[in-house]
């Protein structure tokens, strides 16, 4: 998944853009709010994790304009604030959710985890497809008591597919979700088909996988 994180404090932002990277994220950043501006009329996002208190204007402001251009773009407000107006500011102009300086980086995680289950209609940590489970701590997958060994980029198409199950997703949208920035070369060389076979593939070891579908010239689709 994508994130812009919009953070002037260069200490805290290097932390937070390490730590989402090794956990799997592409993440962009910003200081400024001219900056971020940039950032979301040019990118599509999957999370904004947004301070408040930006050297050139007002975050709330901000925040107002990512959700008009994107509408289904996750906030989350990090800020020293201690103020519970501006929290509820915020929470009145589309945040999903805030974290108060200082934080536990394992707890943005799970922040970020717990929106995704919830706007996916997921209480549980699991998800299971066609007999199939899907464990998103461990970014595993088994089969009753088998486990299936799915590399992070694999794990990461299925995840993704799963997420938005019974739509098509085209390749130029997985290619972006696993790399963040990409060309035309990524989506049009086979890359894309190559993960898709594997999972069919090894997933294809202990049931059928006909649930994954192909639909030719544009890209996949699960069908729950």
């Amino acid at each position: 998944m994508r994130v812009l994180l919009v953070e002037d404090e260069r200490t805290l932002a290097s932390e937070i853009r390490t730590y989402l990277k090794l956990e799997g994220f592409v993440c962009d950043h910003s200081a400024t709010f001219a900056s971020a501006s940039e950032n979301i009329a040019v990118n599509p996002y999957d999370f904004i994790l947004l301070d408040l208190g930006l050297p050139d204007g007002e975050g709330l402001d901000l925040l107002y304009e990512a959700k008009k251009s994107q509408k289904n773009v996750i906030i989350i407000i990090l800020t020293a604030r201690s103020e519970i107006s501006d929290r509820v500011k915020g929470l009145e102009k589309g945040a999903d959710d805030y974290l108060a300086k200082p934080f536990s980086l394992l707890e943005l995680k799970a922040r970020m985890q717990a929106i995704i289950r919830r706007k996916s209609g997921w209480v549980k940590e699991e998800i299971s497809i066609g007999n199939f489970t899907l464990d998103l701590g461990n970014k595993t997958v088994s089969f009753s008591e088998n486990h299936i060994y799915l590399t992070k980029k694999e794990f990461t198409v299925l995840h993704f597919l799963l997420i938005h199950k019974n739509r098509v997703i085209n390749r130029f949208q997985i290619a972006e979700h696993l790399w963040g920035d990409t060309n035309e070369d990524d989506y049009q060389s086979n890359f894309i088909d190559v993960h898709i076979k594997n999972i069919r593939k090894k997933l294809g070891e202990y049931a059928a996988v006909d649930w994954l579908e192909t639909i030719r010239g544009i890209g996949y689709k699960i069908q729950a």
